[in-house]
């Protein structure tokens, strides 16, 4: 394989979260997040009965860890301002929480690199979730509120803001398929958080517009939102009832919020099925000027696997709500079997294309896109360096396509990889690694560069793939 050529402006960075990275889960006024109230009730719903309380230390290691960011020649990385830190119970700034973030932001400064600070990421304070969490328009209004002081706190150290990251998820995982705690499965429910979150979303880039207008934000700053957009495929010759699955899939999970990000609406032809299939959002008056708002400077595109559909064996499930589609098994697909998840780096460039051609004008990056693998131990050298060559071939065969989407027009400007470091991945904590840098659990937490850090490195250095 020659080698392949990104654009000079292109940027390589990482990603993390607030929740599972910082750990500090009770210091310093942070309050308890909906994840500390899942690991106190069932600890045995985590891997290794290991819950929400630690993540990968970054409160205390930000330095080294920013460091080593600088040593891989990355030139920025995206984290998240939690909540559950940042403000006390009756929504005042925690002096505490501010003060560290803080520090994280100065520490970046000093080694030359940017933060991107995303404002949620499936860490509701508990005290909101049992208000209703985001079935609430109370929630909705108290989210807008945040992002208010957020802005105003830190809108002078922070250029790039995004309000959430993979708002799909919550609505399925806690109100859909009930996955995740409180474990419900109810699309109606699924649909009105889903609705709700893109309120709070436009609410949230309004009080931006606001700050920004007011001169408390830097005047060059940019907002936009975080997906794990997924390309939808279906069988060879599909019916039309598999092209139907694919429309609702497709429109509920992407075009949903492109159409907010880029238009500043949600896409008519869902909703009117929905209503057509008894799913009626509860919607208020006043809810379409809101929406308005949602439009972006930019956007995340987190990018892990596509999603394959055919039609639905039974148009209701077992209690009466409508199924959209079923889960088509492509017949050449190659896995990720630890994560149960297909590797098709194809859908990278389809959805980049996608973005070029139906939303013009709206500028991207790829804001994760990683290799989770367990058991990772087994792959070290004898120098105790983790030899992860599937990840280099992950990531290669990534950014080949993201290149080729470039060329194609593809208005792509950067890439983050997911997660730099480590980190605890909510109910299944670390049985499935994704960093660049090993957490040595057994060993204090102390970082170590796997092969894979070595490799990005060298693509840094001049944009190229090799």
């Amino acid at each position: 394989m020659g080698k392949i050529k990104l654009p000079k402006d292109f940027f390589f960075g990482a990603a993390m979260s607030g929740p599972q990275t910082e750990g500090a889960y009770k210091k310093d006024g942070k309050l308890e997040n909906i994840w500390d109230t899942w690991s106190d009730l069932a600890i045995e719903d985590f891997y290794n009965r290991v819950g929400s309380y630690v993540g990968n230390d970054f409160y205390h290691r930000y330095e080294e860890d920013i460091r080593l960011m600088k040593s891989l020649g990355l030139k920025s990385f995206r984290t998240s301002i939690q909540w559950s830190r940042l403000l006390d119970q009756d929504g005042k700034l925690n002096q505490e929480g501010a003060a560290f973030y803080h520090k994280v932001f100065e520490t970046a400064k000093k080694y030359d690199i940017e933060v991107f600070i995303n404002l949620y990421h499936f860490d509701m304070p508990a005290y909101l979730f049992r208000r209703g969490g985001w079935e609430s328009r109370e929630v909705v209004e108290a989210y807008a509120h945040y992002a208010k002081v957020a802005f105003e706190t830190f809108g002078k150290e922070i250029k790039y803001w995004f309000t959430f990251n993979e708002p799909i998820v919550e609505p399925e995982q806690r109100y859909r398929d009930g996955l995740w705690y409180p474990f419900i499965k109810d699309i109606q429910r699924s649909l009105n958080t889903q609705y709700n979150i893109a309120l709070a979303h436009s609410l949230a880039v309004g009080e931006f517009r606001k700050a920004q207008a007011a001169g408390t934000m830097r005047s060059d700053g940019k907002i936009g939102l975080i997906n794990c957009f997924a390309p939808p495929y279906t069988k060879d010759n599909p019916s039309e009832a598999d092209l139907e699955a694919v429309r609702m899939t497709d429109g509920m999970h992407n075009r949903w919020w492109l159409d907010l990000v880029a238009e500043g609406h949600l896409p008519e032809d869902v909703l009117t099925t929905l209503e057509e299939k008894g799913v009626v959002i509860d919607k208020h008056p006043g809810d379409e000027a809101i929406l308005k708002e949602g439009v972006v400077d930019w956007l995340g595109f987190n990018y892990y696997q596509p999603t394959r559909v055919q039609a639905p064996a039974k148009p209701v499930d077992a209690n009466g709500l409508p199924v959209f589609a079923d889960p088509y098994i492509w017949p050449e697909r190659k896995m990720n079997v630890y994560r149960g998840w297909e590797i098709y780096p194809k859908g990278i460039y389809d959805f980049g294309l996608k973005l070029k051609n139906d939303y013009p004008g709206l500028k991207f990056y790829i804001s994760e896109n990683g290799m989770g693998v367990e058991h990772e131990d087994r792959f070290k050298n004898e120098a105790g360096e983790i030899q992860d060559d599937y990840r280099i071939e992950f990531i290669r065969d990534h950014l080949t396509w993201i290149a080729k989407a470039i060329e194609e027009g593809a208005n792509c400007v950067g890439y983050h990889y997911w997660g730099l470091i480590d980190n605890w991945s909510w109910n299944n904590a670390f049985k499935n690694r994704y960093g660049l840098i090993e957490v040595g659990l057994m060993d204090d937490y102390n970082r170590h560069l796997k092969k894979s850090a070595h490799w990005l490195k060298t693509v840094t250095e001049n944009n190229e793939i090799i």
